[in-house]
């Protein structure tokens, strides 16, 4: 069930169908388009689905997919089935270019051996052939559509005498022309030709006396007159004849085949239909391709479950314009049925509840939606709307009035499986009453289970929504800063109107808007200013763990890489002392047979002294060129493995920051029980809580890194502690704010907005403000002041550089001068 009449007028649905009719290739495709309408069943929407996704796949993965012979065939066979009509010539070529296109259709299903379009060939299968109408339509026409002459034997016998007819038609032509050209009354360059269907000679019309036979024509000067020899009157009239036949026996033939082919005239009008199916669905996947459509989940419930989905119709405008739609995202259930969506004017509140409205009705008239292939989409009896301006002079309607019946009709149909979108829901009248009238509405649209999408700006149902089960607070997110809309649907949390702000932009005097302030209750003020600090801390929030993650990542990938090199380094020192000793076994070797050798000389000399001498001279003389060699060959390995232990110490070096478990597990590895301390151990400073990590070693200094800050200090001044203890440290370390131990009041009360780093470290320095800053905006601070000292301006630039950062920071800069100048940096929050 659909309401109102003009529903498809109000979402854009109209629209649609006219862009899908654009792809159609012939009448009765676009009919289908006409026709298509929303559908219940989920099987039904299921399989429509599947086959436009499949033909999706056709467009763009096919190219021989046969399209060229999509022709209209209805009105000639419902003629043909009447007694005594027949098809005309024409007509039964277009109906033989139809079948060849239905069997180039299944035959291209058929070849689908990888099944690749099993609903697509599911759906081929009832469609029938024709071989015998297409042998039929053969032997009558040839190629080029025309009747063949031996379409039956009196044809034949009547084109023969035609023929021969023609040819002595211009045998006689040609001998008038000849004689008339020689006695003057013809120009030397005319030919014959035909007017009225008749042969003529050209003459010039002074001498149209001296040539017997028929005016036909003249020239539009008068000066030539078309002339019918006589000669070949008689010959034109018989042609003429013949032509009367021939038109008589083409009708026989027509009116022979027309009979032949009447039985199977209904399941002709079958296979009509299904090249009409199949234009139909290969509209909608060319459609879909150009919107970006997918078919998603389909789930026969009533729920949301939207990832990035976008309205078809902006995306296709702002494609053109080389803009991004902002994709839609919420999820809705049967716990959470009905989302009430607030908002600033012009913050895309309307948009959004069309892009539902729309999406949820292509998506249950067979259409693919662009989203993402995970969303999924449940499947609804009806769909009401309220929407736009309904009120009618005719009818006596005011706006309100118009909306109230729709309420009507709306709480008397709805059911637990209807969808209702209304817009700017309770406005038309005055706003006390109607918000009361709203929230009645509300609550019985609730009682009966129905899912809804309502837009609004009433603050009593926003508070009806936090507190009744079944209906959810939604937000279009505003950007505070930059006031304007970012079109961002949040769910969970209601939207500020941001009605002071926006006027304030547009430039409404301060006292007007002073004195709205106070008529409108401070209560009232406070609870819209709650509504903005909760997006807007929210939204900082969320940036600062976004921002932790990709940190977190990045991390994660370096550590990778940077524990693959350090393997790879292990692995060629290791090689490199496993060369080096084999080389070692080869000298060795070779130093034992030398020796060996001598032994068997002084031997064989029988101790000779003067060759004793010589032996002994030659093995002194290999021992030294065996120390020189390994010399070298000491140093080749040490200078090897020194590049290796330097490029070890880099790496080490570069190593990020780790993450809790992380660091734990490392110190795990590389705790031992001496208390010397080497990169990679868990130390803190004496005296001092904070857990850091040993990045570097440089004598007695080293490079230790608390958190996020790196910090230079003296060895002396470290403590080496066990994984164990480092983890019950930071349980009980308090310097990092623990956001569920606040108490917003107390702390907002104790909070001071100036912070004094003279004397510290950097390090220590930026680890304060960042936390400074977190607070600020936990208690909605506005103006910060921080005290750096002016020195070689290091710690100011980088303070200055991390605020740049915090996206709640509107403003900073200097003290005044008088008050501290560049010593002292201003913040300004948002708020």
């Amino acid at each position: 069930m659909i309401y109102p009449e003009q529903f498809e007028s109000k979402i854009g649905f109209d629209r649609i169908r006219e862009l899908v009719k654009s792809h159609c290739l012939f009448e009765p495709g676009r009919e289908r388009v006409d026709e298509m309408e929303f559908m219940t069943s989920h099987e039904a929407i299921g399989r429509e689905l599947l086959l436009v996704e499949e033909f999706g796949g056709i467009n763009r993965n096919e190219d021989e997919f046969p399209i060229q012979h999509f022709i209209d065939n209805r009105d000639a066979l419902k003629k043909a089935e009447v007694e005594g009509t027949y098809l005309l010539t024409e007509e039964v070529f277009g109906l033989l270019k139809s079948l060849d296109s239905i069997r180039a259709i299944l035959h291209f299903f058929k070849s689908d051996e990888d099944e690749k379009y099993p609903a697509l060939v599911e759906l081929c299968k009832p469609v029938k052939m024709f071989p015998f109408v297409q042998d039929r339509i053969q032997k009558i026409l040839n190629k080029r559509g025309k009747i063949r002459d031996n379409a039956s034997s009196l044809l034949l016998k009547i084109r023969r005498s035609q023929n021969d007819k023609q040819g002595a038609v211009s045998k006689k032509l040609n001998q008038v022309m000849s004689r008339a050209q020689r006695e003057g009354w013809v120009d030397a360059d005319a030919a014959p030709t035909y007017r009225n269907d008749r042969p003529v000679i050209p003459v010039m019309a002074g001498n149209k006396r001296k040539l017997g036979g028929l005016i036909h024509d003249e020239s539009a000067t008068g000066k030539t007159v078309f002339i019918e020899p006589v000669e070949v009157v008689e010959l034109s009239n018989e042609i003429r004849e013949l032509e009367y036949a021939e038109r008589r026996e083409i009708i026989q033939i027509l009116l022979d085949f027309t009979v032949d082919i009447r039985p199977y005239i209904p399941d002709l009008l079958s296979s009509q239909d299904f090249l009409t199916t199949i234009d139909f669905i290969r509209a909608r996947a060319l459609f879909a391709n150009r919107i970006k459509g997918v078919r998603p989940q389909l789930k026969n419930e009533q729920l949301f479950d939207w990832i990035e989905s976008k309205h078809p119709l902006l995306f296709l405008a702002h494609k053109s314009e080389m803009k991004e739609v902002v994709p839609l995202t919420f999820h809705l259930s049967e716990n959470n049925r009905i989302l009430l969506i607030s908002g600033p004017n012009a913050g895309g509140k309307s948009v959004c509840l069309k892009t539902i409205g729309l999406l949820q009705y292509m998506i249950q008239c067979g259409l693919l939606v662009p989203c993402k292939e995970e969303s999924v989409f449940g499947v609804f009896a009806g769909i009401f709307i309220d929407i736009g301006d309904e009120q009618s002079i005719d009818n006596d309607l005011s706006t309100y009035s118009s909306h109230l019946l729709n309420m009507k009709y709306f709480v008397k149909n709805a059911a637990s499986d209807t969808l209702v979108l209304i817009d700017e829901f309770g406005t038309g009248t005055e706003p006390m009453l109607g918000g009361a009238i709203a929230e009645s509405i509300l609550e019985e649209l609730n009682l009966t289970g129905t899912s809804g999408i309502i837009t609004t700006h009433y603050t009593n149902l926003k508070h009806y929504a936090t507190s009744s089960e079944g209906i959810v607070n939604g937000a279009m997110l505003f950007d505070n800063q930059k006031m304007q809309p970012l079109y961002q649907l949040q769910v969970g949390k209601p939207g500020s109107s941001f009605a002071f702000e926006i006027a304030r932009k547009i430039g409404l005097p301060e006292q007007v808007l002073e004195k709205a302030s106070e008529k409108v209750g401070k209560d009232h003020i406070d609870f819209d200013k709650h509504l903005r600090e909760i997006v807007r801390d929210k939204k900082y929030w969320e940036s600062k763990r976004q921002k932790i993650r990709q940190s977190e990542k990045k991390m994660e990938e370096l550590m990778t890489r940077y524990e693959g090199e350090l393997k790879e380094s292990e692995k060629q020192r290791k090689a490199i002392v496993k060369e080096a000793k084999s080389k070692a076994d080869a000298l060795l070797s070779g130093a034992n047979k030398r020796i060996e050798q001598t032994i068997r000389e002084i031997r064989e000399a029988d101790a000779e002294k003067e060759r004793t001498k010589e032996v002994r001279k030659e093995l002194e003389t290999f021992k030294e060129e065996l120390e020189v060699e390994k010399g070298k060959e000491e140093q080749k390995v040490e200078k090897r493995l020194k590049e290796i232990r330097q490029r070890g110490r880099e790496l080490e070096s570069r190593r990020p920051d780790l993450s809790q478990r992380s660091k734990i597990k490392l110190a795990q590895k590389h705790v031992k029980e001496d208390p010397e301390i080497k990169v990679g151990d868990l130390v803190r400073m004496s005296g001092q809580v904070t857990v850091g990590e040993v990045m570097e070693i440089r004598g007695k200094k080293c490079v230790v890194a608390f958190g996020m800050l790196k910090t230079s200090t003296s060895l002396e001044k470290l403590e080496k502690i066990k994984a164990e203890e480092a983890g019950r440290l930071r349980v009980s370390d308090k310097s990092k704010v623990e956001l569920g131990d606040w108490n917003l009041s107390t702390r907002r009360v104790q909070f001071r907005p100036d912070v004094d780093l003279r004397g510290k470290r950097a390090d220590e320095a930026m680890e304060i403000v960042v936390d400074f800053i977190d607070e600020a905006i936990m208690v909605n601070a506005r103006e910060l002041r921080i005290l750096h000292g002016k020195g070689n301006g290091i710690l100011r630039q980088l303070i200055r550089e991390y605020l740049h950062t915090v996206d709640l920071v509107e403003w900073y800069g200097d003290e005044h001068v008088e008050r501290g100048g560049t010593g002292i940096t201003i913040v300004r929050l948002e708020v």
